[in-house]
């Protein structure tokens, strides 16, 4: 039973109202402490075929991908491969590129590296845009997206400035195949999703048939109307990379959270480098959004934690998993659209803070 039926009823019916009126569809996973709040499976995996989604569906988590990355660079860390402040040119040929030999991991992992991205989010650039004269299908190796992460001039010398980056984890994620010798997928489904429990998630290519994978869809409209819905097949590339796209079920994404926060993953000194803010990066309504290594933290002027998360998101793609020390609550949100979990999730959010 929940522990708390009235946050679990008031959650439902958020998301329940968002499914009815098409907003959302996906899958939710609330806990407090150890115990479960809600779980609820809401509107449809594939609208081709109407099958409903259920709990133990997959879902593309975009750019929460991030974490795994980082966590696999920060396993590498421990291990005494890798150091987080040596230049990246000790593992990755940069001739040619324009890209900085002063740029280290950590610069990389926290999103301080300067380098320009293939699709710059927070100037509003298209990421789908990429695959206009650029086959999605051509890009299924990590090295296969460095043309895209090289034409264009840095925005700033390492350490100087903070900006989200896409490249920066696509070349993190070269890195550690270099540094171990496996590719990026087989690392991480062994070494991090395996190891924290994540028994049914993984990298899951679009063209191929795999069973409880959720399709992406966008809607189409005319005049502010939707007029139909479109599938994400050709928006970017058929399987998961370093910087985004792996499947996860809500349960798994708690589960992942949980498990490094518990220091199953990495050492103690890296599971607290994991769970510290490193470099503010903008200033919300009372609180500083820091960026850390893949996670984000909404941090208090006395630097007392409003949360921590990170989101993704992506055409036919989103997710969140998020962790609120206060309330000792973690939530994990999956949608098949990219907006459908942005309007349920303010309203969550404003429940659990009661």
């Amino acid at each position: 039973m929940p522990i708390d039926t009235d946050l679990a009823g008031a959650v439902d019916d958020v998301l329940t109202r968002a499914a009815a009126e098409d907003h959302f569809s996906g899958v939710l996973r609330l806990v407090r402490g150890d115990e479960l709040v809600h779980e609820g499976a809401y509107g449809v995996a594939s609208r081709r075929w109407a099958v409903p989604v259920h709990v133990g569906m997959r879902f593309d988590i975009a750019s929460v991908t991030k974490l795994f990355t980082s966590v696999a660079v920060l396993q590498q860390v421990d291990a005494g491969t890798l150091d987080l402040d040596a230049s990246i040119a000790e593992w990755v040929d940069l001739a040619g590129t324009g890209i900085s030999t002063e740029i280290t991991l950590r610069h990389l992992l926290t999103h301080t590296s300067g380098i320009a991205d293939d699709a710059d989010e927070e100037a509003g650039e298209s990421y789908e845009a990429l695959f206009v004269d650029r086959p999605n299908y051509a890009v299924t190796r990590t090295e296969d997206f460095l043309p895209q992460c090289t034409a264009k001039p840095a925005l700033f010398a390492p350490g100087t400035g903070c900006r989200y980056n896409n490249c920066g984890y696509v070349l993190a994620g070269l890195v550690l195949e270099k540094a171990t010798g496996t590719s990026y997928r087989d690392y991480v489904r062994s070494e991090v999703l395996a190891r924290a429990g994540m028994t049914t998630s993984g990298f899951f290519d679009m063209r191929h048939p795999v069973p409880d994978v959720a399709e992406g869809w966008e809607p189409v409209r005319a005049d502010e109307q939707v007029v139909g819905w479109r599938q994400n097949i050709y928006s970017y590339p058929p399987i998961g990379s370093p910087d985004g796209g792996a499947h996860a079920t809500a349960a798994d994404l708690v589960r992942f959270l949980d498990a490094v926060r518990g220091g199953e993953l990495l050492s103690a000194e890296r599971t607290e480098l994991f769970l510290t803010p490193q470099v503010a990066h903008n200033e919300e309504d009372g609180y500083t959004v820091t960026y850390g290594f893949g996670l984000v933290f909404e941090v208090f002027p006395d630097r007392r934690l409003r949360d921590l998360y990170k989101e993704g998101i992506n055409i036919g793609a989103s997710a969140i998993v998020e962790h609120y020390p206060t309330q000792d609550v973690t939530l994990a949100l999956v949608a098949n659209s990219e907006n459908g979990i942005w309007g349920p999730l303010k309203q969550i959010d404003k429940l659990v803070y009661g």
